[in-house]
């Protein structure tokens, strides 16, 4: 088959799932005992808000929906981004007219946060009467881009992120029931697959449409392999990506990390520069400066925190190009900043209590006694008040069965030595923390 007779729709349209069954990596939701598909053959569906990262399958479990669906509902297509407050309205109405003959119009909103807070209102009184079944799709967390109102009246419904093994799939998939790529004449080294499936950051649409093109290159060249060679050669992705098994998003972030951690900010800087370069959203290196903040730095020096959320304003604030010397800025100083993990180490040590212990009793005297009854049982007996004898009352707060128990354990670096020395003092003859 020669390239100009194909049907040049893009590879991900052309072999999009066509029952629930063929959709890849979201078992929760479409597997036999998923959630929407469930609710779509018992025929009780709900509105929703399907979040999740591009390419993990919203688009096709609404095009899932409506081909199951069955003669009591109709549905339609509105995008937020191309269409106003006018169509939406259209929409309403048409559903009103449906409800009124016993039918249903069940409505799909793709990126659905781009809608402002009065479009996203115009959705409160339909939803709530039942004039339409809402299915939104965001990229975006709904937390901040979804109003409360209408969030409160839909199931948040999460996509996973596609992994390398997902995406795997889906290419020997196409290069088996694609009528081009099963019949270009053009063979696809396993290499390749897992470089673009490795590559792909979990997006399966950039997978399928990267491998369709290097297809349509190799056979415009009338080569019969497409290997390694061929692909840095056609140099679709950019230059120096490719190792054997390809350099995957989250090696460059985890090689910022540790070069962060290691104090390198020569090293940190260089990986985030290339994380940019190959087009990495800025926020997401300054969510992992957050992170990092408090994870390896903590409490030896404060200021670290203060200095990355700084830096994440500035991404949604200033935006790109300008926010990398942002960013800059915030990877040398976390860089060159005294380094403790005794905050993560307090943090995990406590949450393994919590899990081993989940129902030990408040002391009484920390429960607030707001009925007669709760003072009659010895609530807040007791208590003292610490600002009554300077700001400490020298009595524990944990649990009796764990009063002595320490968690949070500073370190001599920075300034937590300064907080060691301090609770030290306060703790003496009660709690023993350990000298370092």
């Amino acid at each position: 088959m020669s390239i100009s007779e194909t049907n040049w729709k893009p590879l991900s349209e052309r072999i999009r799932p066509r029952t629930f069954d063929d959709l890849v990596g979201q078992e929760h939701l479409a597997g036999k005992k998923g959630i929407i598909r469930g609710a779509v053959e018992s025929g009780r569906l709900f509105s929703m808000i399907l979040y999740g990262p591009p390419g993990t399958g919203k688009t096709t479990i609404g095009e899932l929906i409506r081909a199951y669906l069955g003669n009591n509902y109709h549905f339609e297509f509105f995008s937020a981004s191309l269409q106003g407050t006018a169509d939406l309205k259209k929409h309403f109405s048409h559903g009103e007219r449906l409800k009124a003959v016993g039918q249903q119009l069940v409505l799909f909103v793709d990126e659905i946060h781009r809608l402002n807070k009065s479009q996203q209102d115009v959705f409160l009184p339909v939803t709530e009467r039942g004039t339409i079944v809402l299915i939104g799709a965001t990229t975006e967390n709904p937390s901040f881009e979804v109003n409360p109102a209408l969030l409160s009246r839909c199931r948040l419904v999460i996509l996973k992120q596609l992994n390398a093994a997902d995406i795997l799939r889906l290419l020997s998939r196409a290069l088996e029931r694609d009528t081009f790529l099963s019949t270009s004449g053009v063979s696809v080294d396993n290499e390749v697959l897992e470089v673009i499936s490795g590559s792909s950051g979990g997006d399966a649409r950039i997978a399928l449409n990267l491998l369709d093109t290097l297809v349509e290159s190799a056979a415009a060249l009338e080569r019969e392999k497409l290997d390694l060679e061929l692909m840095n050669e056609l140099s679709v992705l950019p230059s120096g990506r490719y190792t054997k098994k390809g350099e995957e998003h989250y090696d460059i972030a985890s090689a910022f990390i540790k070069s962060m951690r290691g104090s390198d900010p020569d090293a940190a800087l260089y990986y985030m520069i290339r994380m940019l370069e190959g087009g990495e959203d800025p926020k997401f290196i300054a969510r992992r400066m957050v992170i990092f903040s408090s994870e390896d730095i903590g409490l030896s020096d404060p200021m670290a925190l203060v200095i990355a959320i700084s830096a994440f304003e500035a991404v949604n604030s200033v935006g790109l190009p300008e926010c990398i010397l942002n960013l800059s800025e915030a990877a040398i100083y976390l860089s060159v900043a005294t380094k403790s993990n005794r905050v993560n180490e307090a943090m995990m040590t406590t949450r393994d209590r919590v899990r081993n212990t989940p129902n030990l009793p408040v002391p009484l005297k920390l429960r607030n006694a707001v009925t007669n009854m709760m003072k009659g049982l010895g609530y807040g007996k007791d208590y003292h008040y610490p600002h009554d004898s300077g700001g400490f009352s020298k009595e524990y707060y944990l649990p009796e069965e764990i009063k002595q128990e320490i968690y949070y354990k500073p370190g001599n670096i920075g300034k937590e030595r300064q907080v060691a020395e301090r609770l030290r003092t306060l703790w003496k003859g009660l709690k023993e923390y350990p000298e370092e």
